[in-house]
């Protein structure tokens, strides 16, 4: 209730600061445009193979202890009560330590709130770039989310820029691939063309060996299998070469 007093209080003075020209207002919804991307359901299956896979060992280390306490109340009367005693320390110990590793995963501070936080982040960047390229772009006054914990009583669907968000973030992303397959093109283009170059200066070091045979035609044998030898040759470097580079340039992007 507070935060919808806060709200009409700014539209109040908004639509008095703004009279002389009229105030714009729009609304995004971010759950929305989230479920519309693919990045975020390729997190979201990361996130659910990782909870599942906690889930899992949660719930086997609990079968354990059940093993354990029923073991320990079948051998009950066939033990000290000191024994038994060190038993059931031993069992209440584990358990803890399965709440506590519980809490670690699970918890408000745990892992998975963690990394769904770090997985989101990017994604949510994405989403307020977007909404100030449009505000700057249509001269929007306020944008508020509609998924945020500001309650909208009611909203127009003609202020709703969700879709408008939705298709600049998937013109972004498509743009980056573009030029990922750019990249890609113009390198695999680069080594065609080296590798052409290669073949046309061996095939020119053949000619020449061949000029100056006046040998039967086994030499012509021998000469294609040096130039076989020079092209794997040349391959070997070129690929020894790259290797050299990207292994300084993920050094330097690690550093």
């Amino acid at each position: 209730m507070k935060k919808f007093i806060i709200l009409i209080t700014i539209l109040l003075i908004s639509s008095y600061t703004f009279s002389q020209r009229g105030v714009r207002i729009g609304y995004v919804d971010t759950e929305y445009v989230l479920q519309n991307l693919s990045e975020y359901e390729e997190t979201r299956d990361q996130l659910e193979q990782k909870a599942n896979q906690w889930k899992r060992e949660i719930e086997n280390r609990f079968s354990d202890l059940n093993n354990k306490k029923e073991a320990l109340n079948a051998e009950r009367l066939l033990l000290t009560e000191e024994l038994i005693k060190e038993k059931e320390e031993e069992i209440e110990i584990e358990k803890n330590e399965i709440l506590d590793y519980q809490q670690k995963r699970f918890g408000p501070r745990g892992d998975l709130i963690i990394q769904r936080k770090q997985l989101i982040q990017p994604i949510q960047d994405q989403i307020f770039i977007a909404i100030k390229e449009i505000s700057k772009s249509r001269k929007y006054d306020f944008i508020f989310d509609k998924s945020a914990d500001i309650v909208m009583l009611y909203s127009d669907r003609k202020f709703d820029i969700s879709d408008q968000i939705l298709r600049i973030i998937t013109r972004t992303n498509n743009r980056k691939q573009l030029d990922s397959r750019r990249e890609k093109r113009q390198a695999e283009e680069e080594d065609e063309i080296i590798a052409s170059n290669l073949v046309t200066e061996d095939l020119d070091e053949v000619e020449e060996e061949d000029k100056t045979d006046t040998q039967k035609p086994e030499k012509v044998l021998s000469a294609k299998e040096l130039r076989e030898k020079m092209l794997r040759e040349r391959k070997e470097k070129i690929l020894a070469s790259r290797k050299v580079k990207d292994s300084t340039f993920i050094k330097n992007n690690n550093n």
